[in-house]
């Protein structure tokens, strides 16, 4: 089978953690290729995500590269066996390999934690509320194309409406609550409906007030998707050109950080329900 010529984010990150599992092991891809009877052009391909792997191969590496973690070495096998296209295969072409790519990554993470400063999280949002913002970018998008990320937006939501739900937690600052995106009218909604779905099992919606003050990485926004295991963590962050994806350890701890800070001076649930409630009446 031929490489594949665009790898998903998810099959870029297999590659990539069988990279770490090898140069653990302090060996060089030359040194791999003749262990597992590959070429070195096989295992870079590999390493990239263009090759599809079986569970006997993973196991194979595992076993070469003398990984001692079963678990991590599982998760990795059920990466591998995943079979099938996810529904955002059909925005390809259409939207950014990192949009997909986050849309991805939520759908497989056994619990996502989002931390925004300046507008309600994605998963959260309205229809109304999500157009406005498609309808601020710079450049101006075209007009199919904010109906196209409106959708797609609309469509990552499954990871909440599904059985069993993805467990979420969403620490929301002040300001997001406060700044009119939708107009006046078009932002009530929004809280209104940041209200209905916080009372939602599985779903924590937590806000930190301007009166709590600052707090170490306070002028961090993030997603933070908890894979099976720790090592499998990702962060996705927004930038003005596409998602950025961090797995690297020293990464990951320290969103673990910045999200402990978050939640030590965040409200808890019920008091902020009442404190989006109280907004949304000033509205």
């Amino acid at each position: 089978m031929p490489p594949r010529t665009a790898p998903t984010g998810r099959q870029q990150r297999l590659g990539a953690e069988l990279r770490r599992m090898r140069e653990q092991a302090g060996l060089s891809p030359l040194d791999a290729g003749r262990e597992l009877g590959a070429d070195r052009t096989r295992i870079s391909n590999t390493e990239a995500g263009r090759l599809g792997l079986s569970a006997e191969r993973i196991r194979t590496f595992a076993r070469i590269y003398s990984c001692p973690d079963s678990k991590y070495v599982d998760a990795l096998v059920a990466m591998a066996d995943e079979r099938g296209k996810g529904w955002w295969e059909e925005y390809r072409g259409a939207l950014s390999p990192s949009t997909l790519d986050l849309a991805e990554l939520e759908y497989h993470a056994s619990s996502l934690t989002v931390l925004q400063l300046a507008y309600i999280p994605g998963l959260l949002q309205t229809e109304e509320y999500a157009r406005s913002l498609f309808l601020n970018t710079v450049p101006p998008l075209a007009k199919v194309d904010v109906e196209r990320r409106v959708s797609f937006r609309m469509q990552r939501k499954c990871v909440m409406q599904r059985t069993p739900a993805t467990p979420c937690t969403f620490v929301v600052h002040e300001c997001a609550l406060r700044m009119l995106h939708a107009g006046v009218d078009g932002q009530r909604r929004q809280l209104d409906r940041l209200i209905e779905v916080s009372s939602h099992e599985g779903v924590t919606v937590r806000v930190i007030p301007f009166a709590a003050g600052s707090f170490p990485g306070a002028n961090t926004s993030a997603t933070f998707a908890e894979g099976v295991v720790p090592k499998l963590d990702t962060v996705q962050i927004d930038t003005a050109h596409g998602s950025l994806f961090l797995d690297a350890e020293a990464h990951l701890e320290n969103y673990r950080s910045i999200l402990r800070y978050a939640k030590k001076t965040a409200l808890a649930p019920k008091e902020s329900r009442d404190f989006i409630r109280n907004i949304a009446n000033q509205l």
